[in-house]
């Protein structure tokens, strides 16, 4: 099954990202060819540019209390395994007082890097990271493997925090998914939200399938169009039904 996540307010749009941008520096700065290590620095900028618009380190620490919070009065209820709460609990802290602890604006050991800083000017540019412009990055590059990997480390090390708590934040997000299976007809679906707040769909697909979920919502309504790609790749409206599994998200 393909899961297609569709964040239904800006917060959840951004941490959805962040996750992605995440993921994608930790694949590159495992591997151990100087453009995989290109890659994580450039996706290491990427993520300075994001927590740079947003005040993401407040926002999760609100949301981390709130979920301490809601999670705690659980405690007294038969039906729920202490000791799983207990560990949720337990990484909700941690992560929290990890987030909590860290000084300044977030990314900021990289903005004080003056060579990174060049790097990043260039890199915007496109094919501006050559070793003519860049000289002494192209001598990085040529630095032993494990140099590569243990400077990228050293420069992605602040924001672990960051990322550690909003990977609890939408864990508990697709945890708290209400999901049922449902079938498109004639390649669409409405379904009425009746006014309540969710903050992200989920749509899971059978590839086989070869439809393409398009979705928007409002908290009234929710719309899937689904469609096909054709020989160039172009989407088409998809003919006939299309049986998914959606899941609503709200914390």
């Amino acid at each position: 099954m393909i899961l297609y996540e569709y964040p239904l307010n800006e917060r959840i749009r951004t941490l959805l990202r962040l996750e992605d941008l995440f993921e994608r520096l930790d694949f590159f700065a495992r591997r151990e060819h100087p453009l995989d290590h290109h890659v994580a620095l450039t996706t290491l900028f990427e993520i300075l540019d994001i927590v740079s618009r947003a005040d993401m380190k407040s926002d999760l620490l609100q949301e981390m209390d709130r979920q301490r919070q809601t999670l705690a009065q659980f405690r007294s209820n038969p039906n729920v395994a202490t000791d799983t709460l207990d560990q949720i609990l337990g990484q909700i802290d941690t992560a929290w007082t990890s987030l909590n602890a860290l000084a300044g604006k977030t990314g900021q050991h990289l903005r004080d890097n003056e060579w990174l800083m060049s790097i990043r000017s260039r890199t915007i540019i496109a094919g501006g990271a050559c070793e003519f412009d860049l000289p002494s990055y192209y001598a990085w590059q040529h630095r032993p493997t494990d140099v590569r990997q243990r400077d990228i480390a050293t420069w992605a090390t602040p924001f672990r925090p960051l990322y550690d708590s909003l990977s609890i934040v939408l864990r508990l997000l697709r945890e708290s998914a209400q999901r049922s299976t449902l079938t498109a007809q004639q390649g669409g679906f409405q379904q009425p939200l009746g006014g309540r707040t969710f903050q992200m769909v989920q749509v899971r697909l059978d590839p086989t399938t070869g439809a393409i979920p398009e979705i928007s919502a409002n908290k009234y309504l929710l719309w899937i169009r689904f469609t096909a790609q054709d020989g160039d790749l172009r989407p088409r409206p998809f003919e006939g039904s299309v049986q998914f599994e959606l899941s609503l998200c709200n914390l």
